[in-house]
């Protein structure tokens, strides 16, 4: 990881949202504020004594591999009491960024978990069941642990409370199955939400193929295109699916990772997504998904080449999702970043 990167997360692990403490006349540095007016060399910024209480922790290593993933894993000192899912995406062919398993596959392991997915509602490879276990197959996942489409067999609802846009969300009925979540996630650019981490890989990826409608359409429809003409209330139905989910299953019973690696501005459920402009990062973690997406979208403003990745997230005012989900108390975007290669 180049000297660059490395002040930048020293930076961040001692600061928290408008707690840096600053000569008088520079500007407070902010974790989970407008990452652009962030400075990219503040790595001297001494941890504040009166930090504010609610940051979030997020837990950062730069070692994108198997053995790095369960390191960091094993620093949140979470285990399940149940039945695991581990909720990917397998990647649409045939050439997506999708994680690969040799990645993910001690990890899954470690927790006995079974990888789970949602059938796509736009075409593609992934919008059967029959097909999209093909490509679980054909990208190596079934030979790495148990996988269940979780909307094969039906549906079910969960309960939205407190939400603007959606009063419940539609998943796949398998997800009753499980008591235990990971949600990992392969951080990235996405053509409709501006980017791709934790918040999108529940959001729409636990949903079911009417449930993605749903959440597409801000609440207004559960089938037919998933276009909508209201950018900003569709992302905010986004983050309300994901709160119905946390509140379902008890927040002590969901993780969130991202891997920031072959960050393209496309998502994975594009077949072939245009080449990073952005070196790999690092993985994160987070009990707090609101925070854990904040933290990626910090870094992706400091890192070198992502004018590209940038573009697309404020076009489609992708930071949105994150502000309606700290309003409705989904987490904050104030968080902690804590560096455990030091």
């Amino acid at each position: 990881m180049n000297r660059k990167l490395i002040g930048i997360i020293s930076a961040l692990a001692f600061v928290m949202s408008g707690c840096g403490t600053q000569k008088q006349e520079e500007p407070a540095v902010t974790a989970g504020s407008d990452a652009a007016d962030v400075p990219a060399e503040v790595s001297e910024a001494p941890a504040s004594a009166e930090a504010e209480t609610d940051a979030a922790a997020v837990y950062f290593t730069s070692d994108i591999s198997a053995e790095g993933l369960v390191r960091l894993y094993d620093r949140l000192g979470w285990q399940p009491s149940g039945n695991t899912a581990v909720k990917i995406s397998t990647g649409e062919p045939p050439a997506s960024n999708y994680l690969r398993p040799e990645l993910i596959a001690d990890l899954v392991g470690k927790v006995d978990g079974t990888i789970v997915e949602c059938n796509t509602a736009y075409g593609g490879s992934r919008a059967s069941s029959a097909m999209h276990k093909q490509v679980a197959e054909d990208h190596g996942f079934t030979a790495i642990a148990a996988f269940d489409l979780m909307d094969e067999e039906g549906e079910t609802e969960w309960p939205v409370t407190g939400g603007t846009r959606l009063d419940r969300a539609i998943l796949g009925s398998h997800a009753e199955n499980y008591t235990d979540w990971i949600i990992l996630s392969h951080f990235k650019g996405h053509a409709m939400a501006g980017f791709g981490g934790a918040i999108k890989n529940v959001g729409i990826g636990m949903s079911s193929a009417s449930g993605k409608v749903l959440v597409h359409s801000a609440g207004t429809r559960t089938s037919g295109s998933i276009m909508h003409s209201d950018q900003d209330a569709w992302l905010e139905a986004l983050a309300e699916m994901v709160s119905a989910v946390k509140d379902h299953v008890g927040e002590d019973h969901i993780i969130y990772i991202n891997v920031m690696n072959r960050l393209s501005v496309d998502c994975d459920c594009d077949g072939n997504p245009a080449e990073p402009d952005i070196h790999d990062i690092g993985i994160l973690a987070s009990f707090d998904p609101v925070a854990l997406d904040q933290a990626c979208v910090d870094l992706v403003y400091q890192a070198e080449g992502s004018a590209s990745l940038v573009k697309r997230i404020e076009s489609k005012h992708g930071i949105h999702a994150l502000e309606h989900g700290e309003a409705i108390g989904l987490g904050t975007r104030k968080y902690e970043l804590v560096n455990i290669d030091d």
